[in-house]
């Protein structure tokens, strides 16, 4: 599955960023080399269809004792095997998510109920309560990303990819970008920095007005924040446990995660390459031990935090 997102402050559905990485020009390509699948056929064929040096062209053909099925059935028997793999082994089951193990899932740095913690208080108005929430997961998920990016590197992390999912950059004049796990976390970083910096979209001085295009910018910004989150436990959970620093990512995904439930900030369908993990964390309102609950348990109220445009 491959998503593509583009990403523009000053047109937030246009999207797109600076270019900090590009893709060469695809080199040219040499004439095709012969199939090794033909070249065994051709190979069997030969070994047993050669005429000896003696004998006159206009002979009748020896008989072999090849027949075409035989030949078939070679070819299927080396089709089967590249399917399996190309090394002609079978594909190895799905690798079991050891962030999901209940010792693991467990684990957090308090037993508060993020799902209070996230709720517009009375008399807040809902652009500075987004704004002020937004500033401090880019800084805490930010922090998070930072123990753990000398492992995250473009040889060990040549995509971003979170399962079967993969995601790309879009430059400002649209172009998609396949970058690496580390470049895209970069690209995310230094827009983010700059955008909740920017007195013009995210104002700290009184009386200055936000944006209209500000909570559409809120929705960008937290969807990039959760691919982030998302790549953390899906390449990089080991080095997180080594580190001892689970128990803080587990309280920030949480926390992150009930925030834009109760805020639809990010659409259901995206954040579903985590639900195995939503579904244990953020069940019961977040807490430790908390009980049943549902991906979307948490829209329903939401949408009376939205604005009508």
């Amino acid at each position: 599955m491959e998503q593509d997102f583009r990403f523009d402050p000053g047109e937030a559905e246009k999207g797109g960023s600076e270019i900090w990485c590009r893709e060469g020009a695809p080199a040219l390509r040499s004439a095709s080399a012969p199939s090794p699948l033909l070249g065994f056929v051709w190979t069997m064929v030969g070994d047993h269809c050669n005429l000896s040096g003696d004998r006159t062209v206009l002979s009748p053909t020896p008989k072999t004792g090849l027949s075409c099925k035989v030949v078939l059935q070679a070819v299927g028997k080396v089709l089967r095997k590249s399917k399996a793999k190309p090394n002609g082994k079978k594909p190895t089951p799905e690798e079991k998510k050891l962030y999901l193990e209940p010792e693991y899932t467990k684990s957090r740095i308090t037993d508060f109920e993020f799902k209070e913690l996230v709720m517009l208080p009375r008399e807040i108005d809902l652009n500075e309560w987004l704004a002020s929430n937004t500033t401090t997961f880019f800084h805490h998920i930010n922090l998070q990303y930072s123990t753990i990016s000398e492992f995250c590197t473009g040889d060990t992390c040549q995509t971003m990819a979170v399962g079967n999912t993969q995601y790309y950059w879009y430059d400002e004049r649209g172009k998609k970008t396949k970058c690496t796990a580390p470049q895209y976390v970069d690209f995310v970083m230094s827009s983010v920095q700059k955008l909740v910096t920017d007195e013009d979209v995210f104002p700290t001085k009184y009386g200055k007005e936000f944006p209209n295009s500000f909570e559409s910018l809120v929705r960008k910004i937290c969807r990039y924040l959760f691919h982030v989150l998302a790549h953390i436990y899906a390449a990089h959970f080991k080095e997180t446990l080594a580190l001892e620093l689970h128990g803080h990512l587990n309280t920030l995904y949480t926390h992150f995660i009930l925030f834009i439930r109760e805020f639809n900030l990010v659409d259901s369908k995206e954040v579903t390459v985590m639900d195995d993990l939503t579904e244990v964390l953020c069940s019961g309102g977040g807490g430790v031990g908390g009980g049943s609950g549902s991906g979307s348990s948490g829209s329903g109220g939401a949408q009376n935090h939205v604005k009508e445009r």
